[in-house]
């Protein structure tokens, strides 16, 4: 059963409070048109599950310090920053039910927002001497940015098997997530072994928490991304690379034609769905997915019961059985 974020927000519920205060504080500017935006992207913020990846892993292993926040702060500062730029780069107009910075105040402005809150991010660490922290989230930064260039190089050979994809989305998409885990941890305990295992665990959920968002093309539910638009922008995810394996080459050489030179035809792309509905590609993905996040738990009940740990186990299950 998925509990509701309230629910699993309970052991941190102070936690959250002390680090909305916190967060706007990091993005402080004496430059008013930076300081609407600023407002403005804290009234549209969305779920804050890597803050809370971040206060659990912290709670597991210890007991939250201030250093804690600062992860939280420069784990989401880092986020936003990536999410302001994705969406330039996708020229995308809307993000969580708002309209994007791009869209309200043009590309220009929105780069030079993401590039603020990446240098507040580093500035924040450096400024309190949290040079792990700044470490661990540098790495994913690095992660990330090889991730979707990978992906991008990829989607113009459509030559992509599933090892890449896995190596795309855990440097994409699971490194962020790995790190909300890491730095989390190493704020409250001594062990490089508990770090460690935090990060690996992270590392599994955001995996899962991919493949679960690349499902969502395929699906029926409307989660507010339009149907087939990993197709249209011809990104090889798991489902269709196991179609793909799974056909014959007469049958493969047609999907393929289609991604490079038809993904604009909506017929074309719901052709593109129903192969991979009918190949058993969903349902593929959907057991790969439910694996890891089994691995993470087995990672995660290596730790002593208690609240924390509990409300982790309902956060991954929350994140990996959304329907948006």
């Amino acid at each position: 059963m998925v509990k509701s974020l309230k629910t699993i927000k309970s052991p941190i519920e102070g936690e959250l409070k002390r680090f909305e205060s916190h967060f706007r504080a990091s993005m402080s500017t004496s430059v008013p048109l930076l300081d609407k935006i600023t407002y403005y992207i804290v009234r549209s913020k969305g779920k804050q599950v890597r803050p809370m990846f971040v206060f659990l892993a912290a709670k597991l292993c210890g007991k939250v310090r201030e250093s804690t926040f600062i992860a939280a702060s420069l784990v989401e500062l880092l986020h936003t920053a990536t999410l302001v730029h994705d969406d330039v780069v996708d020229d995308s107009n809307t993000r969580r039910g708002f309209f994007s910075i791009n869209a309200l105040w043009k590309n220009k402005i929105a780069v030079l927002v993401g590039d603020f809150l990446f240098s507040k991010g580093m500035l924040l660490a450096l400024q309190n001497k949290e040079y792990r922290l700044l470490e661990i989230v540098s790495d994913a930064t690095q992660a990330m940015a090889e991730g979707e260039l990978l992906q991008i190089e990829k989607a113009r050979r459509l030559d992509i098997e599933e090892s890449v994809y896995y190596e795309i989305i855990r440097q994409k998409t699971a490194s962020l997530i790995a790190s909300a885990c890491q730095a989390g941890a190493s704020t409250t305990s001594e062990s490089e072994e508990n770090v460690e295992k935090m990060r690996l665990f992270g590392e599994k959920i955001g995996l899962a928490f991919q493949i679960r968002d690349d499902l969502f093309d395929y699906g029926t539910e409307d989660v507010g991304k339009p149907l087939g638009i990993d197709i249209k922008e011809k990104k090889m995810t798991l489902p269709l690379i196991y179609a793909l394996e799974k056909s014959s080459r007469p049958q493969k050489r047609k999907i393929i034609n289609i991604i490079k030179r038809h993904s604009d035809k909506p017929e074309k792309v719901r052709e593109v769905i129903e192969f991979v509905r009918q190949s058993g590609g969903l349902n593929y993905a959907e057991q790969a997915m439910y694996q890891l996040r089994q691995e993470a738990f087995e990672i995660l009940h290596s730790f002593p019961l208690s609240d924390s740990r509990q409300s982790m186990e309902d956060l991954v299950i929350f994140v990996t059985d959304r329907k948006k």
